[in-house]
């Protein structure tokens, strides 16, 4: 019996406002029919802090910060889970259907192809277990619930989130690869220790390599076949069109601002 085949959309560096967009339009389209299961992966340009959709408290100054000159963005995610800090960092995304009722069970399985796909790379992740503090933690990689993978020594490696509409499921997750730790200290206030990668590229090779072997990864686990299929010109109109409705519908809201 033939493998299923889904859709691969190639590295795409944009801003958060956008791959946020293109998340939704992505959870929408296969909702209705329209699209096919799809794999994506995807950097945040310029650095940016998400928040969870019904996160609604953090520190009034992140939305002054700045990195390399540039502003650092601050957007909403369509899915829930508190803020996640996106520099240096590679973003997975798959929408696709059919993961059953439990959410847990579909993280899981999801999360089946990062963790046998980072295995391949020389590095062992298990899932996490939230502490007390989770739901006062504004930071999403402060704490490690059930749906998050960290290192045998208990540092997180990747945070996920999910958004599941009907039988369709939206999940991504961020890859912390080459995280900036002053940047992270002047936004969280705490110390970050990276993970040590156990790998000798960095940059440009480092995300080419992780998206070639988890792209891998997902066939085997999910026993699928991927197909690169670019996003077409009247797609990124309909995408552009999910921007503007997506920021008019979640102008932040400053009145839960804490000091």
């Amino acid at each position: 019996m033939a493998n299923s085949v889904w859709r691969l959309i190639p590295l795409l560096s944009a801003s958060g406002s956008v791959q946020m967009a293109i998340d939704q339009w992505l959870l929408e389209q296969h909702l209705a029919g329209k699209n096919p299961p799809t794999l994506r992966f995807y950097t945040w340009q310029p650095a940016a802090i998400s928040l969870g959709y019904h996160q609604r408290r953090w520190p009034e100054f992140w939305q002054q910060l700045f990195w390399q000159g540039m502003p650092v963005e601050f957007v909403r995610r369509p899915s829930g889970g508190r803020a996640v800090l996106h520099q240096g960092d590679l973003t997975y995304a798959v929408v696709a259907s059919g993961f059953g009722s439990s959410r847990m069970k579909a993280y899981q399985t999801i999360c089946e192809f990062l963790i046998e796909g980072w295995r391949a790379m020389g590095l062992d992740l298990h899932y996490g277990e939230a502490g007390r503090g989770y739901i006062h933690n504004p930071n999403c990689f402060g704490t490690a619930t059930g749906a998050d993978l960290v290192t045998l020594d208990g540092h997180k490696l990747i945070g996920s989130a999910q958004l599941r509409r009907g039988d369709a499921i939206l999940q991504h997750g961020s890859m912390r690869l080459q995280p900036d730790v002053k940047l992270f200290s002047q936004v969280f206030g705490e110390e970050l220790i990276p993970v040590k990668l156990p790998l000798s590229s960095d940059g440009n090779d480092l995300i080419a390599t992780v998206i070639d072997v988890l792209s891998a990864a997902a066939c085997r686990c999910f026993e699928i076949d991927l197909e690169v299929q670019p996003l077409s010109d009247r797609e990124w109109q309909d995408i552009a069109d999910i921007e503007g409705r997506w920021k008019k519908e979640n102008i932040l809201d400053t009145r839960y601002l804490t000091s």
